[in-house]
Order: C-alpha cells, then sequence, then structure tokens
C-alpha cells in the first residue's frame, strides 16, 4: 500500500505536485445511492415533486458539482474536465434512486474526486428535493467503481 500523498515530511496538508507526471487520458466513474420510502420514489416516478423534475434537476446539479469539485475538497486541483455524465436510474425494489457519475479529461491527475463529487451532489440534491416528504432518505454506497489512466493504471472495483 502507498503512503499517503498529500502531506509533507513535516506532516503539513500540501496540494501534490503533478507537474512531472505525463499527460494521459483519465476517466473515473463513481456511483451511490439515495434509499427511501416507497411512496417517495413514485411521486419522482410521477412527478408529483412540488420542487420540480427531481432527476433532471439533480443530473445538472451532479455536473456542476463536478465541475467545482476544487472549489469543495481543498487540496484538489482545478481540472479542465472534458466530459461529466451523471445518470440516475429508478430501482422500485429497494426503492431507491441509483447515481452513476462518468467524468474524463486529459492531463497530470485523475479525475476520481470529480466523479465522487458529482455523485454526491446528485444523491444530496435528491435528497433536498425530496425531503418534504420523506426526511429518512438515506444516501448509500458512495465509491468509486473504476479508474482508467495515470501511472497506477486502470483500478476496478470488485
Amino acid at each position: 500500500m502507498a503512503g499517503f500523498t498529500h502531506f509533507d515530511a513535516e506532516g503539513k496538508a500540501v496540494m501534490v505536485d503533478v507537474s512531472d507526471k505525463e499527460i494521459s487520458e483519465r476517466i473515473a466513474v463513481a456511483a451511490g445511492s439515495v434509499v427511501m420510502q416507497p411512496e417517495t420514489l413514485a411521486m419522482i416516478r410521477d412527478g408529483g415533486v412540488k420542487k420540480g423534475d427531481v432527476l433532471s434537476v439533480a443530473r445538472l446539479a451532479g455536473i456542476m458539482g463536478a465541475k467545482r469539485t476544487p472549489d469543495l475538497i481543498p487540496l484538489c486541483h482545478p481540472l479542465a474536465l472534458t466530459s461529466v455524465t451523471v445518470d440516475l436510474t429508478l430501482d422500485e425494489g429497494r426503492p431507491a434512486v441509483d447515481v452513476i457519475a462518468r467524468c474524463k479529461l486529459k492531463g497530470r491527475t485523475g479525475v476520481e474526486m470529480e466523479a465522487l463529487t458529482a455523485v454526491s451532489i446528485a444523491a444530496l440534491t435528491v435528497y433536498d428535493m425530496c425531503k418534504a416528504v420523506d426526511r429518512g432518505m438515506r444516501i448509500t454506497d458512495v465509491r468509486l467503481l473504476r479508474k482508467e489512466g495515470g501511472k497506477s493504471g486502470t483500478y476496478e472495483a470488485s
């Protein structure tokens, strides 16, 4: 296991110097879920939430969140993302809204934090838009599914 990269020799927090890294295509895919009451999911499905189209607003919020990651996570590099997609699907069986985000760029550092932020912000937006009817919703299983590119190559969650 590699050591932590965001600390200097004295243990102070630092932004990692990526200037010597090779530019390569970097891709990250993250996922998470918002688990809720069946009635809440039905309201989302049927367009019955007073604040509007939950899935469209959450998708846009997730994309915006990916773009603002360095404003939220102190040591993240500002990145020139070339693509961000956020997909939200309804799972009637659990019941839940599942979120998958995919971020891509050509650069010197990965986009894992951007994908994870996109999922988190999209999930928080679902919660915000539906909290009037279901305060017991749970945001769960936010995780990195896959990352490609860079010196460490490909990671795929088991």
